[in-house]
């Protein structure tokens, strides 16, 4: 054989390596999960991560999607805080990874600079597992915007009712100035003044501040018992509460989500906050939470964090949806979600995956009960939710319970 010949041979076999290598990779279907990997929820976003890939994770092992094909997940950072870095990920993931759906972002205004930007035009369905701005609910979305934790005019209620019902009277609160920040604040405030309290002052306060004490002296100059902080715990909240423990200005403390994270103690002191007060999005207790709760612990992820079942849920509801609708593409999946979400149908819980396959390829309904609860979603795209009451005890957070 000449060396001309042997060359040749040679170049068509790499060809068709690279061919076949580009054939398998095209066989993936992909989602997109948008996250603040960086920015001032980083320590909260690892375990959510890991909450939509231990969904994946279960699927590839009972099969994979779309007559064997693997799922694959896909991670951005989205900053939480910085709307354009959002928008950028976003588009990476709908126009460049060319992404089925997405899982995320996490914090309201990046969600709904991504919806906007990129997720809505580009017709890609998006649930996040974390964004609770009421702000959401009403978006021009084409039904594509959903979200598998409640708003946050119902989780805003919640916090009041338990302030009022560990008897504080008297509070100022200091929201993050955005989305989440205002709509958090003007769902406490209302509700706490309707259960007879007062609130002396709520203001706003720009993120990424190294001082804030001017803005605590204010809030402090009002009376109030008690600082009620709606911000991010890698963020400003966590520099919030710092100051105004150091300033002598408050030591009764309460604060929403996105302050619920240990890094808070770790940054303060631990002994320094016991006692503070705070709720988190939870979990229904259903068949289907223990099973996951099975699951994760297995996995070596604690199921009562943060958003961590929400995330697990967004993504298996998006993969059941994509099985669903019998295809990767996107046409069609917003309304395969609605079908495999809702009841009636054969209950489906977290982890049957082969169940739900087989079901759907005999053509019969399926009703994923999930992590988090049954996720019926409205005709926006919201689901009813659990809040969790949570305190600082030593070195961290220890849930109480359902909030009633």
């Amino acid at each position: 054989m000449s060396s001309a010949i042997r060359k040749l041979l040679t170049a068509s076999a790499a060809c068709a390596a690279l061919l076949a290598a580009s054939a398998a990779q095209a066989q993936d279907v992909k989602l997109g999960f948008l996250g603040g990997f960086t920015g001032p929820i980083e320590s909260l976003v690892p375990p959510i991560h890991e909450g939509a890939k231990l969904a994946v994770q279960q699927i590839n092992d009972q099969g994979g999607i779309l007559d064997g094909r693997k799922l694959v997940l896909v991670q951005g950072d989205s900053t939480c805080a910085d709307t354009t870095a959002a928008s950028a990920a976003a588009d990476r993931m709908v126009n460049s990874e060319k992404v089925t759906a997405l899982v995320g972002p996490l914090c309201s205004g990046e969600t709904i600079a991504a919806a906007n930007t990129a997720a809505i035009p580009g017709g890609v369905v998006l649930v996040s597992p974390a964004a609770t701005s009421p702000a959401l609910t009403d978006l021009n979305d084409n039904d594509l915007v959903f979200r598998t934790t409640p708003s946050d005019a119902y989780s805003g209620e919640t916090l009041a009712k338990l302030l009022r019902a560990r008897d504080h009277e008297n509070i100022a609160i200091t929201y993050v100035n955005n989305d989440y920040g205002k709509g958090f604040a003007d769902a406490v405030a209302s509700q706490f003044e309707a259960l007879g309290g007062t609130v002396a002052a709520s203001e706003a306060h720009e993120d990424g501040k190294a001082d804030y004490r001017a803005e605590i002296g204010s809030l402090s100059s009002s009376g109030a018992e008690m600082l009620v902080v709606l911000a991010y715990v890698d963020g400003s909240g966590q520099t919030i509460v710092r100051q105004a423990l150091e300033g002598g200005d408050f030591d009764t403390f309460a604060g929403g989500d996105g302050m619920i994270g240990d890094s808070l103690v770790t940054a303060v002191g631990e002994g320094k906050l016991d006692g503070f007060i705070g709720t988190k999005i939870g979990a229904s207790e259903t068949e289907g939470t223990a099973i996951f709760a099975e699951a994760a612990r297995a996995a070596n992820l604690d199921p009562a964090g943060s958003f961590v079942a929400q995330s697990y849920d967004a993504a298996f509801l998006l993969a059941l949806a994509i099985q669903k609708n019998g295809s990767d593409g996107r046409e069609g999946l917003s309304q395969a979600l609605r079908d495999v979400a809702t009841a009636p149908g054969e209950v489906v819980l977290p982890g049957e995956w082969e169940k739900a396959i087989k079901l759907i390829a005999e053509g019969k309904d399926i009703n994923y009960e999930g992590a988090s609860g049954s996720h019926e979603f409205d005709e926006k795209g919201d689901v009813p939710g659990v809040i969790i009451e949570t305190v600082i005890e030593g070195p961290g957070f220890k849930d109480v319970g359902p909030v009633d």
